[in-house]
């Protein structure tokens, strides 16, 4: 799996202690998810480019896990850490073999060329 970057390097260490400790439970278990499976989407309820990653990774037949934190009125302190540590602003956030790729627009691009994923079609 590729090393994800570290926090912001010019943090003191009061912060980079609260980023580490800010739902460590979230990012143990996304994390986990990451090593345990090919493609893994970090999504949240009713987010229509979440709704669509899956749907366009369904149809090309691309096994995947799909991790929900919330929606628009909750969990959002778990999204939050999930933002900060892996350094990716939105969501979905997909990875595959352990590599964030990007989101929604990323996952298209790349089903649609046949690049990245045509390895991890189900036969």
């Amino acid at each position: 799996m590729a090393s994800l970057p570290s926090f912001y390097p010019n943090a003191t260490e009061n912060v980079k202690n609260f980023q580490k400790n800010y739902f460590p439970h979230i990012i143990t278990e996304v994390t986990n998810a990451i090593k345990e499976n090919d493609v893994v989407v970090v999504g949240m309820h009713l987010n229509p480019h979440c709704s669509r990653a899956v749907k366009e990774l369904n149809n090309a037949g691309v096994s995947h896990k799909y991790l929900e934190y919330g929606g628009y009125f909750s969990m959002w302190g778990e999204r939050l850490a999930l933002k900060m540590h892996f350094q990716y602003p939105t969501f979905p956030q997909i990875f595959v073999k352990g590599v964030l790729i990007g989101g929604c627009d990323e996952a298209v691009k790349e089903l649609q060329q046949g690049t990245l994923f045509n390895e991890l079609k189900k036969k």
